[in-house]
């Protein structure tokens, strides 16, 4: 079957994600076979995965050790759950995850999805205050434009109205807060910050003893991978402790790897109480998500007159295969080194983003960490003039993804608060696939720039 009868196919048949009418309608790529950080397409056409498929493929594309996992488990255990019984699969996972975590972070109740895990830590955050007598504690604080996920649950404490409207009314007893959108290194002492004062007036105005917990990444996504200032975390975790409040670092993109560390707490320094984790846990080889809970809030809730058992659960929660290939992605992962490569290649990333920066006035600015950026767009920096509302459609729905089929390289234009260049290579990418990025990064801005006068 040629390409054109499978686009033809698919269009009929396949409900795409988060994909425009348009988009669908015009010849995307349909992939076949996946090398290291590059998509091979049905006409054999390699495309960098500048993205990690959907800030994911950690490890890279086609490893065989990881697919080997995968296909012994199946033939020896493709299914059991763990509600009443365990398997060696799910203990290891749990096991390895929890020596790669923070503190006493040393529970791990395994979902299937970033969403979901998101969910799970809603639903403890929940129970657990109800177990410890203050079933009056269910409200949430997070912050403005901010991803959780999609399912009701997670959606309810998403800070992006436009993927929210849809499906109101949401969850009750939800505040939004300022995130730290133009606040970067040394601002003076963090207590002091508004974005940070802004969260102790919520807490008072609803009252501390109705809140639950607090959401909030290590490098928020939304708005374009928000690197917090310094103190910011720390500070989150004094108002958390003073008032109670859980603290959730939602690292679903922020974890194993993508900013250098296994988890937030190597660039913020906090032990949070509940750690969320999906994407990068198997890099994609299998649907894997979770939830890391603090082993002292889990001994309380179980321990509890009202407890017993957390009562929450799914039927693939914790799936043989899906941890075997956690199991193998992560192990390979410590024994390559590959965090320390992120590390390593890291300022050189950063360097040559913000030398596009300087060589392109339609760059308003480049924020981020490891290997996790965002390009902000504008007109033009030298005068200071913003795209319109009609050039940042024709950016994102024309330019850009010519762009990325010209250049070979697939990244992510981006709407959430403005005109955004998402970047998220595999963390294994080299020397000569960076360099491949920045060149069709490079390629990119000079699309935009043609496309849109100063």
């Amino acid at each position: 079957m040629d390409v054109t009868q499978l686009r033809a196919q698919a269009r009929r048949h396949l409900g795409p994600h988060f994909t425009r009418k348009d988009t669908w309608d015009s010849d995307f790529p349909v992939f076949v076979r996946g090398e290291g950080c590059h998509l091979v397409d049905t006409e054999g056409r390699r495309h960098l995965d500048g993205l990690a498929g959907l800030f994911c493929v950690n490890i890279g594309h086609g490893r065989a050790d990881v697919a080997k996992a995968v296909a012994d488990q199946v033939g020896t255990l493709a299914y059991a759950s763990n509600w009443g019984s365990a398997h060696h699969p799910a203990i290891a996972a749990a096991s390895l995850i929890a020596e790669l975590a923070p503190g006493d972070l040393g529970t791990t109740f395994f979902v299937n999805s970033g969403s979901e895990a998101v969910e799970t830590a809603l639903k403890f955050a929940r129970q657990y205050h109800r177990s410890q007598g203050r079933p009056e504690r269910t409200k949430i604080i997070a912050r403005d434009m901010a991803y959780h996920g999609t399912t009701l649950g997670a959606l309810s404490v998403t800070g992006l109205p436009k993927i929210k409207d849809p499906f109101g009314p949401l969850l009750p007893g939800v505040r939004h807060v300022p995130n730290t959108l133009g606040l970067l290194g040394d601002c003076g002492p963090a207590e002091e910050l508004d974005c940070v004062k802004a969260i102790e007036t919520v807490i008072l105005e609803e009252g501390p003893e109705t809140i639950a917990a607090l959401f909030a990444e290590p490098v928020q996504n939304g708005r374009g991978a928000l690197v917090p200032p310094d103190g910011y975390w720390p500070a989150l975790r004094a108002l958390c402790d003073r008032y109670s409040i859980l603290l959730v670092s939602d690292e679903v993109i922020c974890s194993f790897g993508r900013l250098g560390h296994w988890f937030g707490h190597g660039l913020t320094g906090v032990v949070p109480d509940m750690i969320t984790f999906a994407k990068g846990s198997t890099s994609g080889y299998a649907p894997l998500g979770g939830l890391i809970v603090r082993e002292r809030l889990v001994t309380e809730l179980y321990d509890s007159p009202k407890g017993g058992v957390f009562t929450h659960g799914a039927t693939w929660g914790g799936h043989p295969v899906a941890t075997a290939a956690a199991v193998a992605n992560l192990t390979a992962m410590r024994e390559e080194g590959v965090l320390e490569h992120v590390r390593a290649e890291a300022p050189r990333l950063s360097a040559a983003l913000h030398a596009l920066k300087d060589a392109h006035r339609c760059v308003k600015d480049v924020r981020g960490t490891g290997f996790f950026y965002a390009i902000e767009l504008m007109a033009d920096h030298r005068s200071g003039r913003e795209l319109t509302e009609a050039e940042s459609l024709k950016v994102l729905r024309e330019v850009l993804p010519e762009a990325f089929r010209r250049t070979g390289v697939i990244l992510r234009g981006d709407d959430r608060g403005a005109t955004m260049l998402m970047i998220s290579p595999p963390l294994v990418a080299g020397e000569a696939e960076l360099t491949e990025l920045l060149h069709g990064v490079d390629a990119m801005l000079t699309d935009v720039e043609k496309a849109v006068q100063p």
